[in-house]
């Protein structure tokens, strides 16, 4: 028997090969795949969740230099189940996605301390698998991607030491990235063709981590969001942009106030808005960062009807669902358009009413500032305004239950709210129609791709009034009191030694540059991959293929087709791809071929010089001959020798086969 193609049989004393132990390089590279998976989970976990994890792994980093061996399982149960009341203690629940990932981290590097053969460590690297997927519970961002990447093909890496124990560093990486690259294809058609859910199939962030502008403002709402620099959205315009004086981005309208707060008055919704667009028209894609509400930032004025947003009365535009992931919309602003002309009256008394009581010297000064037309009357409390000295801050104080006095009379340091909401107390106590809206203004360019970026700290209030035959006039005091702000942005406006956000400061102007090119990348991530939802699946299904996405089963059918033909692809790749062949068994297999064809062929199980019995016995005229080259073949196969003596034989061997010519054998004697 040939004893190349045979397996050597286990004894009933010798282990499997999952029971083998586990080498020092192998333990190393778990080791190192497993601070991979859980480091990038570290921002999102408990403290001491984090903290016990390293631990763990310096005390494993500690044993496998050492040699040391696996710890008892019954010594870490203990430990398990502190973790296990730890984490329901902290997170008030234990069943949830938060509470068993930190669970789930700890349980890994509880698992490598008693890791002692193949079959733990597969186990462990299951576990690394499943936790680089639940990295995109929390985040999908590029980042993520690219930190889960490097852990599976750390993983993978650690599965390639598995398997060939003797195989080098380079070698297991480059093995791992041939995996991963096989993978890609099946990955891409998954991603293109299989129906894609309105939501992730995990859930919702918690609403709890997300920031942005509320339905309501108070003096210091809009201020505490200012110092935020979290990205709020980024804009990609089809031409040149708006002007700074113009990148008003409307987001809720506050129309009701009960003496501090102003609030969103919620009305019916409408599928296009009330007002013809006419002017100038910009078209844009927004990229929305999740904020847990329905309402849009947009530009004046948007144009309808649009798939899956409707409109306000107010003019605001409202998703029909919370956006409580990022979300991209395709909007069209027309900055001419008259909108609100034809405000019923009702609506006009709502817009003019206040509380019965507070802020009396304010009514008083508006009765003083009141005069014969509308439009008059806003001239001259934007004069007033204008005149009183007024200081633009991120730190006013405090304002006590006359707030809107105190501001306008006394302190006089404010923000953008203070402004929004003192002009328009002013107004309405005049019986003029105003309220406050509440958005973004602003944004700066991102260099490297040419978008708009929006941050938190652009966030911004202003007001709007009702003037006959102009409808609804947007009216900014901030930007009479502060042109700076509209102009050149929030640092170019505040007083020396206000607070900024820590990239609006221009010592970390090259921490700036660098955010930049990250969020370049971070944007065609974003816009390529994330925003691929079930609209945008439709689309290109009908364009490229003429499919209906809505059908179900036309989908899942498409898509295992696509799979079935990778497949197939692959497998006809993996028989065909071969690499350099031995010379020895090149002409091993022309000998036996040759002699198949004579009706001699080799069984698989049959070894050389067996298969020289048997041919001698077959072609006595040949005996001597075909003897010869099987057991050459068998010395040169099962016998070491010199290279240089060796290359001399197969050179021989190959010339017997190449002359081989079997003699007829006469006829046997009747």
């Amino acid at each position: 028997m040939d004893a190349r193609h045979s397996l050597p049989a286990l004894s009933p004393g010798r282990a499997s090969p999952d029971e083998a132990g586990l080498r020092r390089d192998q333990g190393f590279w778990l080791l190192a795949a497993a601070v991979a998976t859980i480091a990038p989970h570290w921002v999102d976990m408990p403290v001491w969740v984090g903290t016990l994890c390293a631990v763990l792994f310096a005390w494993q980093l500690q044993r496998l230099r050492r040699g040391a061996a696996a710890l008892p399982r019954w010594s870490l149960l203990p430990l398990t189940l502190a973790a296990a009341i730890g984490v329901r203690l902290f997170f008030g629940y234990f069943l949830g996605k938060p509470p068993g990932l930190a669970f789930l981290a700890v349980l890994l590097s509880l698992k490598l301390l008693e890791t002692r053969n193949v079959r733990d460590a597969r186990v462990a690297m299951l576990m690394c698998f499943f936790l680089q997927f639940g990295l995109f519970f929390n985040n999908q961002s590029a980042l993520s991607a690219a930190l889960a990447l490097t852990a599976a093909l750390m993983t993978l890496g650690t599965l390639v030491a598995l398997v060939d124990p003797s195989s080098s560093a380079r070698a297991r990486l480059k093995m791992s990235v041939m995996l991963v690259a096989q993978g890609l294809p099946f990955m891409v058609a998954l991603f293109i063709l299989f129906p894609r859910s309105a939501a992730p199939l995990w859930g919702f962030p918690d609403s709890a981590a997300i920031s942005g502008l509320s339905d309501s403002m108070s003096p210091g709402t809009v201020s505490e969001l200012i110092l935020s620099d979290a990205l709020a959205f980024t804009v990609e315009f089809d031409g040149p942009s708006p002007p700074p004086s113009e990148r008003y981005w409307r987001g809720p309208v506050l129309g009701s106030f009960d003496g501090r707060t102003w609030r969103m008055v919620h009305a019916f919704l409408l599928d296009r808005p009330r007002y013809l667009p006419m002017g100038r028209r910009y078209d844009y894609r927004i990229m929305l960062e999740p904020h847990n509400q329905h309402w849009l930032p947009v530009l004046d004025y948007p144009a309808g009807p649009l798939r899956g947003v409707s409109f306000s009365l107010d003019f605001q535009a409202m998703s029909h669902l919370p956006v409580r992931h990022r979300m991209q919309f395709a909007f069209s602003a027309f900055p001419d358009t008259v909108a609100g002309g034809g405000e019923v009256a009702h609506r006009l008394d709502a817009f003019r009413q206040l509380p019965t009581h507070g802020n009396p010297r304010t009514r008083e000064l508006a009765a003083a500032l009141k005069a014969g037309t509308p439009e008059q009357t806003v001239e001259r409390i934007l004069a007033w305004l204008a005149q009183g000295q007024f200081t633009y801050t991120l730190q006013p104080p405090l304002l006590d239950e006359d707030g809107i006095d105190q501001f306008l009379f006394d302190t006089r340091m404010g923000f953008c709210e203070h402004f929004a909401g003192a002009f328009v107390f002013l107004a309405r106590a005049a019986e003029v129609p105003a309220r406050v809206v509440t958005g973004y203004q602003g944004g700066r360019i991102n260099p490297v791709n040419e978008t708009l970026t929006v941050r938190q700290s652009d966030a911004h209030a202003w007001a709007e009034v009702w003037l006959a035959g102009h409808g609804w006039v947007r009216v900014d005091p901030t930007a009479l009191i502060v042109p700076q702000r509209i102009e050149n942005g929030l640092e170019a406006s505040l007083p020396k030694g206000d607070r900024l956000p820590l990239l609006l400061q221009p010592q970390y102007l090259w921490l700036r540059q660098l955010r930049d090119r990250w969020e370049a990348i971070a944007t065609g991530w974003n816009r390529g991959v994330l925003a691929y939802d079930n609209r945008r699946q439709r689309d290109l299904l009908e364009v490229m293929f003429g499919l209906d996405a809505a059908s179900l089963p036309v989908v899942l059918g498409t898509s295992a087709m696509a799979i079935a033909l990778l497949m197939a692809v692959f497998y006809y790749w993996a028989q065909r791809r071969h690499g350099p062949r031995d010379p020895l068994d090149h002409a091993w297999g022309r000998f036996s071929a040759k002699l198949a064809r004579h009706g001699l062929g080799r069984a698989p199980s049959e070894g050389p010089l067996d298969y020289a019995r048997r041919l001698a016995a077959a072609r006595p005229a040949n005996a001597a001959m075909l003897t010869a080259i099987c057991t050459r073949y068998a010395r040169l196969r099962y016998r070491p020798s010199l290279p240089n003596a060796e290359h001399k034989e197969i050179c021989a061997l190959i010339h017997s086969i190449n002359h081989l010519d079997l003699k007829k054998e006469a006829p046997a004697p009747p």
